[in-house]
């Protein structure tokens, strides 16, 4: 099938409508261009595909480094600075669609488009031919698993790790259907630490890492949850702190404790987190400073609000959930740091803290380069 792509989607993909009215949401096409595609997914309403031949192409197109970059970077066809200006046009586009007439300043990138990730999990692959495992991906809109050869995304100690154990593997003639990936991570030093999980049996326990942010130091688990670009972590830290007002801060959402311990160690800090695991390595962050650690849901907490605190929400995907933003409605403290990883959710969320405070211009962070992930940051003070 033939279609015009019209804009870049939230989700990444170019959209386009056919002649029957369908849109069409579809991978590996730019603005403008027009392509042939084959449908990974057909609905009603709607369908889904990958471009398979480019007849008219934009300026803005370049080759792609890595043969198998749909798994893993879908934007390595974008010319980097077009890929910036199309993450601020979707930060744009969320709060318009939420009547939120606010400026968007340009993405934030430290410029490294490609080796910044220090975290990536591996699928397995066997390949009959050769009897002998690959590192592999799933492919876009399938099942099906790819051979790699080559990553680009990813610091080259991470797919040197793994390769080198993927070599451990053949020489044992062992088979990939028996295990489920290879997980491995590296510190900002180039210290590996990698794990094979096996079907059927419990993950082995990760030698554990050491980072720097902003001066401090954290450890953490390499299969738990931890930002995978710091150097562009860091940059957004330091707008977080810029925007802490007063001694009081309460830290949602806080993970193993990265933004509060790095922004207002030596204030009156709470940091809130649900997950055992993650506030288990925040207590040890935490080990030394007077912060008051919380394992609960953050909106299971609102008694920590206070109107003389500032708040800093960092919630998943999903967003805040509405008993929080009523809270903060409610009690109105004096000032909100939002920084979310959708802003599809951080507009709307944004769209009713809109009713009792005053947004900032939006901040848009380059964590994942290459991806359609964009981080945001908003701060509100109140009307």
């Amino acid at each position: 099938m033939q279609a015009k792509i019209e804009q870049i989607v939230p989700g990444g993909q170019g959209i386009a409508t056919l002649e029957d009215g369908k849109k069409a949401f579809i991978w590996g096409a730019l603005p403008g261009e027009t392509i042939e595609f084959e449908i990974t997914k057909n609905k009603r309403s709607y369908c889904e595909g990958i471009a398979t031949k480019i007849l008219e192409a934009a300026p803005e197109r370049i080759e792609p480094k890595d043969a198998c970059y749909l798994a893993t970077s879908p934007w390595q066809i974008f010319d980097y600075d077009t890929e910036l200006k199309i993450k601020s046009q979707i930060v744009r586009d969320c709060f318009a669609q939420n009547h939120l007439d606010i400026e968007v300043l340009p993405t934030v990138t430290d410029g490294k488009d490609y080796g910044y990730r220090n975290k990536m999990e591996y699928s397995l692959y066997w390949d009959n031919d050769t009897n002998k495992i690959f590192l592999a991906f799933h492919q876009r809109g399938t099942h099906r698993k790819i051979p790699i050869t080559q990553s680009s995304i990813e610091r080259p100690e991470i797919f040197a790790a793994a390769q080198k154990l993927v070599d451990q593997l053949n020489a044992e003639h062992a088979e990939a259907r028996k295990y489920q990936s290879i997980m491995v991570r590296c510190d900002q030093n180039g210290k590996v630490s990698i794990a094979l999980f096996e079907n059927g049996k419990s993950h082995p326990v990760m030698e554990t890492l050491e980072d720097s942010l902003l001066d401090q130091s954290y450890s953490y688990s390499p299969n738990g949850f931890f930002q995978i670009n710091l150097p562009v972590y860091e940059l957004a830290l330091k707008q977080i702190a810029e925007n802490i007002k007063g001694d009081k801060i309460l830290d949602l959402y806080s993970g193993v404790g990265s933004i509060g311990l790095s922004v207002a160690r030596d204030k009156d800090l709470t940091l809130v987190e649900v997950n055992g695991a993650a506030f288990e390595e925040m207590q040890h962050n935490a080990a030394g400073t007077h912060a008051n650690c919380v394992l609960a849901k953050s909106e299971d907490v609102t008694d920590y609000i206070t109107p003389d605190c500032t708040v800093i929400l960092d919630p998943p995907r999903a967003g805040c959930d509405t008993k929080l933003i009523e809270k903060l409605l409610e009690i109105q403290p004096e000032k909100i740091i939002y920084m979310s990883c959708n802003p599809i959710t951080q507009a709307r969320d944004a769209a009713m803290l809109a009713e009792k405070y005053n947004l900032s211009a939006a901040q848009p962070y380059n964590f994942f380069p290459r991806t359609p992930h964009i981080e945001n940051i908003i701060v509100f003070t109140q009307k």
